[in-house]
């Protein structure tokens, strides 16, 4: 499904006050760093870690991981509604669906004829309410469609448990969207790993349970035709962090995540937008990684991106700080509504088949990922990170998960 684009001129704010729409965009994201990741045409279209050729994509890495181009996207382009999809008789997990995109994700697969959806939520109470706002106006029958289960992406045991519970209640899985995440404020340490608490939850909590989804894709799949579709909310910021706790560090540091977990304390506090954009990016490797080992005759995994969204909680803890309450003024006019911004989930979750196996779509079409990934130096920052994520989560079996969907 192809987005509809706007004329420009449209967009008086762009026009009239680009600088003002700059400066509330870094309301949320800080400017780029001094040094881009760049690589050439030629090395882009060869590039060794890529699965197919990546003339497929309208723009180049560097491009996509603009400012300028985001922009632009954000200004003239209009998701489409995801229509002429019938999702009777399969059954959806949307993570981080009591409010915003997840929220909204959860009422379009309603929409679709969804036969059984669970609202993967942390405060059942918040749960609840979710539900009443999706059966509002609809037929009795679809609450009986919809359930609330607990999941704590903190606590790797909880995570454990969601997944047993759908290997022991589910008869399907068909499709699965972990868009659950956090942009805090101020920097904490997860209690029960000691990792910080943005990466824990954006990226080795949600690694673990796209991982430990897989064997019950895999055992329902007699009770279903096709693939399933793994779909991981990303973003297009992780174009825009510098990444430079690993990147050009030479040597390498010994352990990536443990660089990430280093106590602050003493130094230049890290900047949490920035170490939200690591987060995102880290997903990114985590995507181009476990794509090599899952057949996406198994399972379609791609990741999407809302873009800019106002109505989210994502960014919960930076209400009512002042520079976020400028942005928020200054965006209300070329934001997406969070029923916008999650057509652009719905539909990379049930539009599209292998070809976005690995892959990242914004806006409804396939873009690049972080232009770091299609790197030499990338490569090997992503074999070093997808090697310590294994180690990490070493307690869930997840080399032996990984081993068996490969036999």
């Amino acid at each position: 499904m192809s987005p509809t684009y706007l004329p420009l001129h449209v967009h008086p704010l762009f026009l009239t006050t680009s600088s003002a729409g700059c400066s509330a965009i870094y309301a949320f994201f800080p400017p780029f760093p001094p040094k881009v990741h760049s690589l050439s045409r030629s090395n882009v279209f060869n590039m060794a870690t890529s699965t197919e050729s990546p003339s497929k994509f309208k723009v180049t890495p560097e491009k996509q991981a603009s400012l300028p181009h985001f922009a632009y996207q954000q200004l003239t382009c209009r998701p489409k509604s995801v229509t002429g999809v019938n999702l009777n008789g399969k059954t959806a997990i949307v993570t981080g669906s009591n409010t915003g995109v997840g929220l909204e994700t959860a009422r379009q697969l309603l929409d679709l004829g969804i036969r059984k959806l669970v609202l993967a939520i942390r405060n059942e109470t918040k749960g609840a309410a979710a539900v009443a706002n999706l059966t509002k106006g609809r037929e009795a029958k679809h609450k009986a469609n919809i359930e609330v289960w607990n999941l704590d992406l903190s606590v790797y045991d909880s995570i454990l448990a969601f997944a047993a519970r759908a290997e022991k209640e589910l008869t399907t899985l068909d499709i699965a969207v972990l868009n659950a995440g956090i942009c805090p404020v101020t920097r904490s340490f997860n209690p029960h790993t000691g990792h910080d608490e943005v990466i824990q939850v954006n990226y080795l909590s949600t690694a673990l349970l796209a991982i430990v989804l897989l064997p019950v894709i895999q055992s329902k799949r007699q009770n279903q035709s096709g693939p399933s579709r793994l779909t991981i909310v990303n973003s297009e910021v992780s174009g825009w962090t510098s990444f430079s706790e690993v990147v050009g560090k030479n040597p390498t540091p010994p352990s990536i995540l443990a660089t990430l977990d280093d106590d602050d304390s003493g130094k230049k506090a890290v900047n949490m937008i920035d170490r939200m954009q690591v987060s995102k990016l880290l997903g990114q490797f985590f995507l181009s990684e476990i794509a090599k080992v899952v057949s996406p005759s198994l399972a379609v995994i791609n990741a999407t991106s809302p873009s800019l969204v106002l109505e989210t909680q994502f960014n919960r803890d930076r209400d009512g700080t002042l520079l976020y309450t400028i942005g928020k003024l200054a965006m209300k006019k070329v934001a997406n509504t969070a029923a916008v911004g999650a057509r652009m989930i719905t539909d990379a979750a049930v539009n599209h088949g292998e070809e976005t196996h690995g892959e990242m779509l914004s806006f409804q079409e396939l873009v690049p990922l972080a232009p770091i990934i299609y790197t030499e130096e990338g490569s090997k920052i992503s074999k070093k990170l997808w090697d310590e994520t294994m180690t990490e989560l070493e307690f869930a079996g997840v080399r032996e998960i990984l081993a068996t969907l490969k036999s």
